[in-house]
């Protein structure tokens, strides 16, 4: 009851809102006045809180109060044990994808090293062939520079340039890619020999060796000339062989270089040195073709005498090889083990080193010409072959490029397609990479006048070869 009659120290005033608060109920003044007193207040209120001030949602609360609970609940033992376990599977996540990238870098390398073996040991075999697509014919170019039929051609070990010569006895170095000429190297008429630098007589022949610095060529007048491939300048003469010079091979990832003659010779050179190493002697005929790879060791083409040569320089000893029933014309190294050959009875032939006959030969490659009985086979006039691969190509003066698809262990060969060209397909060289084709074309064959085709026209064919998203197969040929 005393407590009743004792005043609150600093104030001595009632509390209004202290006694709207207890427990007594006063009664409602009338005529409505008690409504718009609460509105004022209601609304005095309002204007007086601020957006800082209000208060969190009742999800946020419950949310932070439960996280509370779990920090008061859980123990400083148990949350070391925790954050233990999550450490460990961030390590364990870890390993499992370094242990992914690993097996797929093993996987890389070692699908690089054994693609190194088989090819060390001629082996490689990559199918690429059905990844090709014909070429639409709006997309090959033309590229015109030479007066008279294209004879040979090479590619530069990087895919940008090309250098082509033909029976007007000069040298022209393209750029690939603009299709301009960078370099002429203008040829001399005949008895300018001793003042006129290049060549006087038809060049038959060239070779670029595998660091592109030297370009070799051969013609009519017995000459090779070697050029400094960068600038087109003239370096060395080399002279020897007492007919025409009918092949040249440089040996891969040296500047050794091995050039065949009329005269039925082989020879080998050293460019480095300027220098002269050994003659070898064995076939019967004029040699028509020559190609090597990087095994100490090359590969030629007899004409009538009907055979293919494999001379191994080191040994000395040669291995011979027949199948063709006509002159053999032209030859191209697949990889170290398997060469293609073209033929003027019309037939192409694939084979290995280990075998004396022809893996495969297709009759009539290119198909006949002449009236009916009389019937005679088109020529085949060049080969080239993609490296390391099952793609090969043949061309003949029946207006087309023929693409050839070998099988494993290169025992069958079976068309892909054709490329429409006029003319006689006097040289043929694939690109490094694979994208292109090079062709050279003239209105006459590379070793005579036996035909001439006017409607051809004597230039450079840039041909892109299409390819197919598809992974890439190596086997080795047996």
């Amino acid at each position: 009851m005393s407590s009743l009659f004792i005043k609150k120290k600093g104030n001595t005033k009632p509390d209004k809102k202290a006694e709207s608060g207890a427990g007594t109920k006063r009664k409602a003044p009338a005529n409505g006045e008690g409504k718009g007193r609460t509105k004022k207040m209601t609304s005095r209120l309002n204007e007086e809180i601020s957006s800082d001030s209000e208060p969190e949602s009742p999800a946020v609360e419950k949310k932070a109060r439960v996280q509370e609970d779990e920090e008061i609940e859980e123990t400083a033992q148990e949350k070391k044990l925790r954050l233990a376990k999550l450490y460990l599977e961030q390590l364990k996540e870890e390993e499992e994808e370094k242990a992914e990238v690993e097996d797929f870098e093993k996987d890389l390398i070692a699908g690089r090293l054994q693609e190194d073996v088989l090819e060390q040991r001629g082996k490689l075999q990559r199918f690429v062939a059905k990844d090709y697509q014909p070429p639409d014919i709006a997309d090959i170019r033309l590229l015109r520079g030479h007066q008279l039929p294209i004879t040979c051609l090479v590619i530069s070990p990087d895919d940008k340039q090309v250098f082509s010569a033909a029976k007007d006895c000069s040298i022209i170095k393209w750029d690939v890619e603009s299709g301009k000429k960078l370099h002429t190297i203008p040829g001399g008429r005949k008895g300018t020999e001793d003042r006129h630098v290049g060549h006087t007589a038809h060049i038959l022949c060239m070779a670029i060796s595998s660091d592109g610095k030297y370009l070799a060529t051969g013609d009519r007048n017995k000459l090779i000339m070697i050029w400094e491939a960068a600038l087109c300048k003239h370096l060395y003469t080399f002279t020897g062989h007492r007919d025409a010079v009918s092949g040249l091979s440089f040996r891969k990832g040296t500047h050794q270089l091995y050039s065949a003659s009329h005269d039925r010779s082989i020879k080998v050179w050293n460019v480095d040195e300027n220098a002269y190493v050994e003659t070898l002697f064995g076939h019967q005929d004029v040699i028509t073709g020559l190609d090597s790879l990087s095994r100490e060791r090359c590969v030629t083409t007899g004409g009538r005498d009907r055979t293919v040569r494999v001379w191994k320089i080191a040994e000395e000893s040669q291995l011979v090889f027949n199948g063709h029933e006509g002159s053999i014309d032209c030859i191209q190294l697949i990889n170290e083990e398997h060469m293609v050959t073209g033929a003027d009875d019309g037939s192409i032939a694939v084979w290995s080193v280990g075998k004396k006959k022809p893996l495969v030969t297709v009759k009539q490659a290119h198909g006949c010409h002449g009236d009916g009985g009389l019937e005679q086979p088109y020529w085949i006039s060049s080969v080239a072959a993609l490296q390391n691969s099952d793609t090969v190509a043949s061309g003949s003066n029946n207006s087309k490029v023929q693409l050839w698809k070998c099988g494993e262990g290169f025992r069958n060969l079976k068309p892909l397609f054709s490329i429409p060209l006029t003319g006689f397909v006097n040289s043929l060289k694939f690109s490094n990479s694979g994208n292109f084709l090079v062709a050279g074309v003239g209105q006459e064959h590379r070793l005579g006048r036996w035909w001439r085709i006017k409607e051809a026209k004597n230039g450079l064919y840039i041909i892109p070869l299409k390819k197919q998203n598809s992974e890439q197969d190596v086997t080795s040929g047996k």
